[in-house]
């Protein structure tokens, strides 16, 4: 990731993060199911990540020498799944079949779905995954790093922390770990379900290179992740601030999106605004 982005890349980028939030509210309204709002706060770290960071095939998803990505928050797959159909890891077709018996694309991330490592959604356990993967790696002595994304309400389970002390222990300089922070969970705000700050301190003391970004800033995302890969012999944690919902005003910062799909009505508005 040494290439420089543009002005024309950046903005290129940006209409894909909007094409995908657009995916996303599509595949969501046809399945009846699922979680908007968790999915529309990755879609630029997603973006990011597969379209500029990662060394990645997706006409060769198990390639040895790849860069690996794990979505820890495995109920934001829509957002993933998009991705990776507009990849061409698999027919985008197939985004029309999300949560559908025979479909390849499930509730939550499964490795049946071409360009999805392991299984994910049992919130707390994806730092612990993704700590295998970078240190795996380092074994093999390849070149690879290691990539995952962590919702915040998430952050409140006792083995994220000691996942943590593992990449610290271990050095684990190929891991970057996102906090995807908008600050929500399914049962109200982080901060008053149980408050994970302070975020910054916490990984520091954890022996994490650690900053911030606004997570829908794409630029700031690509920069940051540059900045971090200066840095030798520390696992790195990139805390992004986000918004629940983003793009769709009514789901901005709205609870009642977390796991409810929109109704035809809610579906056309969103789509309009999107579009506009």
């Amino acid at each position: 990731m040494d290439k420089k982005l543009d002005k024309n890349e950046l903005q290129n980028l940006r209409k894909i993060a909007n094409e995908v939030r657009v995916d996303v509210i599509t595949m969501l309204s046809a399945a009846k199911s699922g979680h908007p709002g968790g999915s529309l706060s990755v879609v630029e770290l997603v973006v990011s990540l597969f379209y500029w960071v990662m060394n990645i095939d997706p006409k060769n998803p198990k390639w040895e020498g790849r860069d690996r990505f794990h979505l820890s928050k495995g109920h934001a797959c829509p957002t993933l799944y998009s991705v990776l159909a507009r990849l061409g890891y698999f027919p985008k077709d197939e985004l029309n079949k999300l949560r559908q018996l025979g479909g390849i694309l499930q509730g939550h991330p499964h490795p049946r779905t071409p360009g999805v490592e392991v299984a994910s959604g049992s919130l707390g356990q994806g730092l612990s995954v993704a700590c295998g993967m970078a240190l795996a790696d380092r074994l093999d002595r390849k070149n690879s790093c290691t990539y995952v994304i962590l919702g915040d309400g998430e952050l409140q389970e006792g083995q994220v922390w000691e996942a943590a002390m593992f990449a610290s222990h271990y050095r684990l300089d190929n891991l970057y770990v996102f906090i995807d922070y908008n600050r929500m969970q399914i049962d109200g705000k982080i901060e008053e379900i149980m408050n994970v700050q302070p975020l910054i301190k916490k990984f520091e003391s954890f022996g994490f290179y650690v900053n911030e970004v606004d997570g829908h800033n794409i630029k700031e995302i690509v920069d940051m992740i540059g900045d971090a890969r200066k840095i030798k012999g520390k696992p790195k944690v990139i805390i992004a601030n986000t918004v629940k919902g983003k793009g769709v005003s009514f789901m901005e910062n709205n609870l009642d999106f977390h796991g409810k799909s929109p109704n035809n009505g809610e579906t056309d508005k969103a789509i309009n605004e999107l579009k506009a």
